[in-house]
């Protein structure tokens, strides 16, 4: 009979989420969700209930106790405790995780306090310092003041290698590079799908994390291993390449070739562009070049050469200090005359890059070279043509 009365609490204020609901507040001491008239009624019902089931009649009270004044703790509260707010959490998943932590009494304690402070929107995701049985005020305030936000941000930019990755990973949390090496060797584990693994050119790969660090700014979580925060790295990119719908876009769009292969013609476009103007075309290049009606069906850029360097602990080169031999090296599999795309991203791309690839302006560009300060590039279809843009270069003083 109870039941009947919707005296509960969760089925109405959490199934929408904790959304900030600025209009219509309910006030913690005394307000129920209806008229004078409808709480009145209520709570007369209630009581002529209560006083004929007998024994049961305190634990109906405290529910009926609970719709009509909130659980809360009173005060600032007592001993220090961690809390993190994951990405992306509403008022809701907030109000669950300090519930979890004893930090406030109920989520309802929470979730009115931050619809009743026009300031709440303004909380983060990251791990804050709180105290266990805060009223849903005092944590609100707790986590406005930014002193009890634990900061430990690090920000990864475009472009950088995995191995690079590592390095500043490692100097930002101490975790020893061995460790993000280790945690890498298997990306399958790290949250990559097997999927992205498959090529449509027939080349066999050997799975790689290679490309799928998103570059991003990251807060570290207290007590991260490495596998934690490449974990975090492979979910962001697999988020950003989910709201871009990119596998379904290339599968569509890119005539017959796979995720992968446009996540590396990204990181081709990523190592090669001097501005970010650039990135669409470069990618095209890279697709005429391999695609196309290039002589030898070839990438012929100087960056995967440097990155078969780093990779085997050489230092990198500018394209005119390298010789011959590293150039066209047969043992590199990274080649720059190997047919074909090589085995893998050479570099972590941003989303700039990804569009780039995933929707590359048309043009017939087979060449194209830098010739002004700011990185951008003159690109052409015959090489008469590009030989006319490094004149212009070399007179730019940029080659």
């Amino acid at each position: 009979m109870i039941d009947d009365l919707d005296l509960g609490f969760d089925e109405q204020d959490r199934g929408d989420k904790g959304r900030h609901r600025r209009g219509a507040v309910r006030r913690r001491q005394g307000k129920s969700g209806g008229g004078p008239g409808k709480t009145l009624l209520a709570l007369a019902l209630a009581l002529i209930l209560l006083g004929g089931i007998g024994g049961g009649a305190f634990y109906g009270f405290d529910r009926v106790q609970n719709y009509f004044v909130t659980p809360d703790y009173d005060g600032s509260g007592t001993a220090e405790v961690t809390v993190e707010i994951k990405q992306g959490a509403l008022l809701a998943d907030m109000a669950d995780a300090l519930v979890a932590a004893d930090v406030v009494k109920s989520t309802k304690a929470f979730i009115e306090a931050a619809e009743e402070n026009s300031r709440s929107k303004n909380i983060q995701p990251g791990t804050y310092k709180l105290r266990k049985q805060m009223s849903g005020d005092a944590a609100v305030a707790a986590m406005l003041d930014l002193k009890n936000r634990i900061v430990n941000g690090i920000t990864i930019p475009e472009g950088l290698t995995a191995k690079t990755v590592y390095k500043r990973l490692s100097e930002k949390t101490d975790i020893p590079v061995k460790d993000f090496e280790a945690a890498a060797k298997d990306p399958i584990a790290l949250g990559v799908p097997d999927w992205w693994f498959k090529r449509s050119d027939g080349k066999t790969v050997k799975p790689s994390i290679e490309g799928f660090l998103f570059p991003d700014t990251y807060e570290i979580p207290p007590k991260a291993t490495a596998e934690t925060v490449l974990k975090l790295m492979v979910n962001n990119f697999l988020t950003v390449t989910s709201n871009m719908q990119y596998a379904e876009k290339v599968q569509k769009e890119r005539g017959g070739i796979t995720p992968y292969e446009a996540l590396i013609v990204a990181s081709l476009a990523q190592a090669e562009a001097g501005n970010k103007a650039d990135l669409g075309k470069v990618a095209r290049v890279a697709y005429n070049r391999v695609y196309g009606e290039f002589d030898c069906n070839c990438l012929e850029m100087d960056v995967t050469v440097n990155y078969y360097l780093e990779l085997t602990g050489q230092k990198t080169k500018a394209s005119k200090d390298m010789t011959a031999a590293e150039l066209d090296n047969p043992k590199n599999p990274y080649n720059r005359k190997l047919r074909g795309l090589v085995p893998s991203p050479i570099n972590n791309p941003g989303k700039e890059a990804l569009e780039g690839a995933l929707s590359p302006p048309p043009g017939k560009w087979l060449y194209f070279v830098a010739i002004s300060k700011d990185g951008r590039s003159a690109f052409a279809e015959t090489y008469d043509e590009q030989l006319r843009n490094e004149r212009k270069a070399k007179e730019a003083g940029i080659i």
